[in-house]
């Protein structure tokens, strides 16, 4: 570890203004509270290369529970890593506290498994540290770059800069063991390189080639969910590509790598051109989207689909495409978006068909669906066609004047005679 390289204002075109506002927030807070408080990671990455951030994260010498303490708004998560997610909204700020790598001895006394090449899998990491430490136990060099917003600088350990302007994806130390300590790294590079244009420096290649087996002992949740984040990415294809040239995809879902081709390509490149019309993530891209997204080129249809084996069999109620779980209720979502789509085809279907059809559940997404994968342009410019004029329609009948209520008359109340007690004696 030598000295930093720190950019100072003049010299890099981060402004505050491009950061968020709730960011700011709880950056000054940190200062004012005395503790050292970074713009770290992803954001800065992005910053520099004139990129929206996705998010923005937050590192810190400030603990979790003293992070909880400022911040009433905060919420601590993890096992492996305490993180305090800080919430605006449905926004939240991570904060994290700096780290550092963790020694032999330290990693044996965490308990944590060996693996077949000897490495172990890091479960618990809470051994807080510099931001210099920090920095060298991040990934790549590109993810290690620090803003610090008291004096508008950018602080660089581990030469991120020089890989930026590079533009290469490269490990910080050695990629075979940064690998085996989570062989999901091997999925990000590559994606990363995919999202970003970047190139892949040779010695992750290599490790990638060696080791790239050792990404079937990562948790089928974390890996479910770094696919869902390349199809959301607006680069799924050229990830896609990318990983079956480097037959990544043969360990986790052996269908896919099989089909790699056009048919495999396709998909995703019909939904990058969607995600590319937005600036953030639209709603609609749900995970059962993404899931028929990923599983077309196996030629899945509603009837086709995998059933979601019952809770008895399989306690979290899961089926799988190779290594990558796919939750029932997405399964079944996704089985409900297929099913409406001859019917969002037929072109004579009656407006009370279609008034009927809009109010079912999965309609919007069966839409996005139609829109992204469907080929069927008359008959999605129909379908806005008629959700416009409905809109139109029962807007202007809220917003007529209602016909003034008839007043019931109120009948009085019909009074019982009394009964007269006769006097006479029986």
């Amino acid at each position: 570890m030598g000295q930093p390289v720190i950019v100072p204002r003049a010299e890099h075109t981060i402004s505050r203004k491009q950061i968020d506002p709730d960011a700011l927030k709880v950056l000054y807070r940190l200062r004012e509270h005395d503790f050292l408080a970074y713009l770290v990671g992803g954001s800065v990455r992005d910053l520099l290369l004139g990129r929206r951030p996705k998010d923005f994260d937050i590192g810190t010498s400030a603990h979790p529970y003293q992070v909880k303490r400022i911040f009433r708004n905060c919420w601590i998560i993890g096992r492996r890593f305490r993180l305090a997610h800080i919430r605006f909204g449905p926004k939240a700020i991570e904060v994290a506290t700096f780290r550092r790598k963790l020694s032999a001895e330290e990693l044996a006394a965490a308990e944590a498994p060996q693996t077949p090449h000897g490495a172990p899998l890091v479960h618990r990491d809470n051994t807080f540290g510099t931001p210099e430490e920090d920095a060298f136990r991040r990934d790549f060099t590109v993810n290690a770059l620090f803003y610090d917003l008291a004096s508008f600088s950018i602080i660089d350990y581990t030469g991120g800069l020089d890989d930026l302007k590079a533009r290469l994806v490269r490990c910080i130390g050695d990629p075979v063991e940064r690998f085996q300590e989570d062989p999901v790294r091997m999925l990000r590079a590559v994606a990363m390189a995919a999202r970003l244009d970047f190139a892949i420096d040779p010695p992750i290649d290599a490790a990638i080639a060696a080791h790239r087996g050792d990404i079937a002992r990562s948790a089928p949740a974390r890996l479910i969910e770094e696919f869902y984040k390349v199809l959301r990415s607006g680069a799924a294809e050229r990830t896609f590509r990318m990983l079956a040239e480097r037959r990544l995809l043969e360990p986790l879902a052996p269908e896919l790598q099989k089909r790699a081709g056009d048919a495999l390509w396709r998909p995703p490149a019909a939904l990058d051109a969607y995600r590319q019309r937005f600036e953030a993530i639209p709603e609609t891209l749900t995970n059962a989207i993404l899931l028929g997204s990923l599983v077309a080129p196996l030629g899945y249809t509603a009837g086709t689909l995998p059933q979601a084996r019952r809770p008895e069999d399989q306690p979290q109620g899961r089926t799988s495409l190779g290594l990558l779980p796919m939750a029932r209720r997405d399964v079944e979502r996704l089985r409900q978006i297929l099913a409406l789509q001859h019917r969002l085809r037929d072109m004579h279907l009656s407006p009370r068909a279609r008034r009927a059809l809009m109010h079912r559940a999965p309609f919007q997404e069966a839409l996005t669906w139609l829109e992204i994968h469907g080929h069927a342009p008359d008959a999605l410019e129909h379908w806005r066609g008629f959700i416009e004029a409905a809109g139109t329609f029962e807007a202007q009948a809220e917003g007529a004047e209602a016909p003034p209520r008839r007043r019931r008359r109120r009948r009085g109340r019909r009074r019982r005679p009394f009964a007269v007690k006769s006097t006479e004696t029986e």
